[in-house]
């Protein structure tokens, strides 16, 4: 026979294991929902919605996450960043056309965890392209820390804020471009894409074109509506990526983003016609 006390333990485990599931799949619907939304952080801020912030981040009944246990760390695998402060510079409007979109460019990030470079498609996304090679030129990325890893559900790398909060931009938007790429079969964006974050919010029109300077580097297939501009391909450094992925990421509520456990910043970005 089952004695009171031991039925009221096993009530309390069933009750904590719901308790958990609730708290994993709020966790992953947070990931897929606030991973692409670069700078949305910042219109909500604008308009003094501050609370924007914790989309989707809390416990799912309500209850207070004290007996679940701390997510784990993975060791950091990458290096320590270069002497440098990340970037303060706005401007008014995007910068006027000066690449050659017969030409072909290629981007390299040189990161605390490696190398990666980036074939850019000055064809297809030639006001995406004008703006990188524009901001790499400026330094923009230089000693800004990639914000965001998600790695559930959809596997991306988020970088181009320099403030390290998902709120920043260059002061201009950039239209959506490429958005029907035939690479983006089945709404699936694949391995190696490189694309642009923005603050379409699925809805309304008015939110399109609304791109700064936020990318994401996808590492792994991912499943993905095509709304974020497709404007260049990993061709050195999915290892890289692989490695970041593989120390994991930490929910952290002050922002609303993953981060990445790994200490991922950019140390120098530049863009090469070849």
């Amino acid at each position: 026979m089952v004695s009171s006390d031991q039925r009221r333990r096993q009530l309390a485990r069933e009750k904590y294991e719901r308790q958990r599931q609730r708290r994993d799949a709020a966790r992953r619907k947070a990931k897929r929902r606030n991973v692409i939304v670069a700078s949305a952080l910042a219109v909500a801020l604008a308009a003094g919605a501050a609370a924007y912030a914790s989309v989707g981040l809390a416990g799912g009944d309500g209850t207070t996450d004290a007996a679940a246990p701390s997510p784990s760390k993975a060791a950091d695998p990458c290096g320590k960043p270069a002497p440098g402060s990340p970037s303060k510079k706005t401007w008014k409007k995007e910068p006027e056309m000066s690449v050659d979109t017969s030409a072909a460019y290629a981007m390299k990030l040189e990161t605390t965890c490696g190398t990666i470079g980036i074939k850019l498609d000055a064809a297809k996304a030639p006001h995406t392209v004008n703006s990188f090679d524009f901001l790499a030129g400026e330094k923009f990325f230089d000693h800004s820390k990639c914000h965001r890893l998600v790695d559930e559900g959809i596997y991306v790398l988020q970088c181009g804020d320099p403030t390290g909060t998902g709120a920043g931009t260059p002061g201009y938007t950039i239209p959506d471009e490429n958005l029907k790429d035939p690479r983006l079969k089945g709404d699936v964006y694949p391995a190696g894409t490189v694309a642009m974050a923005n603050r379409y919010d699925g809805k309304d029109e008015k939110t399109r074109n609304s791109g700064g300077s936020q990318f994401f580097l996808v590492y792994q297939d991912s499943k993905l509506p095509p709304n974020y501009t497709p404007f260049g391909t990993v061709t050195e450094g999915m290892d890289v990526l692989k490695k970041i992925a593989g120390a994991g990421s930490t929910p952290d509520p002050s922002t609303g983003n993953t981060a990445p456990n790994a200490t991922v910043v950019i140390n120098r970005a530049t863009v090469a016609k070849s």
